[in-house]
């Protein structure tokens, strides 16, 4: 496709999309729930024909010598599409917010005035690798009575067709229009760059990717964008705290998973446990290889630990995502200096304090400037299918509108309605 070709082309999609979504968003909860069963149902069909066509991906992308975390992203496993099967199913066992009235006050004029929950409209999605997002996007597309333009990565293609095509079906079955979940089929970037500068038909976009293509595209977009920069997620062991519970979350915050964006980056540990603490974690990393970059006081505790990679930790360090087995390792003075250091170098997306002191869990959770907060708890639950949404379209690190994991609601807005007996404005 030529630049007229693609911005034609781009246009089309749009206009499909305005149109379809004045059907969405006037569909029943069971046409809506008919279409996502449906989808489950197609996608444990398909399995292995879904899995055929994400050969293709997986083996060009190993071809162009993409790294393993990246390819492991690209992977549509079986049990990755029972997750998304059952992310549908689980979207389709939740109410239907949209039409929700809230907040109904009567006014001394006589006038009732309230909020509805009514959907966006349209939504644009740029994303990377993640064929899976396919799916999620689209699931809760359809729940939130939007319409939706999925763009996903070139190395995903041929999966993302075959995913977006089940939808098609599904929306079909269901007697939705098939334009309300489109998949753009061309991995030339012009049509990224169309499809942010369209606010005649695109309401919102979120991108959902590295750094650089998120910044990329917040400062080119002539619409609203829901902003996810990076994930990096701090734990922090406090004094008092239960050690042997800490090294089992702290453990699993690090290495159940390197690449997701939920995963630990940065562990800091109180001076008053430091001692009796490090090296039992440090153990745990140096038997999965995991390269601890540390502050001088915990390189210290850690240099006597068998095997372990320790290597002095630099500035940089304590902002990075590694999304790889390496690890920031900090000493503090106490919760205090804790979330001074969480607020000044994290990302906003998840951070987690382990400690059996119930105000200092409280003074965490009310200082800590993140999406997710958590006590007691693995970062790795900051997701929308762990929180109960049936799906998440990304985790927002914004503060306006959504925030944290982007369900349902996160996909919808408020507006104001009245209700009135003939009442004037004296």
């Amino acid at each position: 496709m030529n630049a007229l070709n693609i911005a034609e082309y781009m246009q089309t999609l749009g206009l499909q999309a305005k149109q379809a979504s004045a059907q969405m968003a006037k569909a029943s909860a069971a046409t809506k729930n008919k279409a996502l069963l449906a989808l489950a149902r197609l996608l444990r069909a398909q399995t292995e024909a879904l899995q055929a066509d994400n050969a293709k991906d997986l083996e060009r992308a190993v071809a162009n010598g993409l790294s393993a975390p990246m390819v492991d992203r690209l992977r549509l496993s079986p049990k990755v599409l029972e997750t998304c099967a059952q992310g549908c199913e689980q979207l389709a066992a939740m109410p239907d917010v949209i039409g929700e009235v809230l907040g109904m006050k009567q006014m001394p004029s006589g006038i009732r005035v309230g909020q509805m929950r009514v959907p966006i409209g349209v939504f644009g999605m740029i994303y990377e690798s993640r064929p899976n997002v396919t799916i999620e996007a689209a699931s809760l597309s359809i729940k939130s009575g939007n319409a939706c333009i999925l763009r996903g990565g070139s190395e995903a293609i041929e999966s993302n067709k075959a995913l977006a095509a089940l939808v098609a079906q599904a929306l079909a079955e269901a007697g939705l229009p098939a334009q309300a979940v489109q998949l753009v089929q061309t991995t030339d970037r012009e049509a990224v760059g169309q499809l942010i500068a369209m606010p005649a038909f695109v309401d919102v976009i979120i991108p959902r990717g590295g750094k650089g293509l998120i910044e990329r595209i917040s400062r080119d977009a002539k619409v609203p964008v829901i902003k996810h920069l990076d994930g990096n997620c701090h734990t922090y062991v406090d004094d008092p705290c239960d050690l042997d519970m800490a090294l089992k979350v702290v453990e699993n915050a690090k290495t159940q998973k390197y690449s997701p964006c939920n995963a630990t980056e940065s562990l800091l540990v109180a001076r008053g446990v430091a001692a009796s603490f490090l090296p039992r974690i440090g153990a745990v990393f140096a038997a999965k290889d995991v390269e601890m970059r540390c502050d001088t006081e915990s390189l210290a505790l850690l240099k006597t630990v068998q095997g372990a990679r320790t290597v002095q930790a630099q500035e940089q360090d304590w902002s990075e995502e590694y999304l790889a087995p390496i690890i920031s390792i900090k000493v503090v003075a106490g919760v205090d200096e804790a979330i001074a250091h969480i607020n000044q170098y994290s990302s906003h997306h998840t951070e987690a304090i382990l400690t059996r002191d119930h105000m200092h869990a409280q003074q965490f959770l009310r200082e800590v400037d993140s999406a997710s907060v958590m006590v007691n708890a693995s970062t790795r639950f900051a997701d929308g299918f762990e929180f109960g949404l049936g799906a998440e379209i990304g985790i927002s690190t914004d503060k306006f509108h959504a925030r944290g994991p982007v369900g349902i609601e996160g996909l919808t807005s408020l507006k104001y309605i009245v209700l009135g007996e003939g009442e004037v404005r004296g």
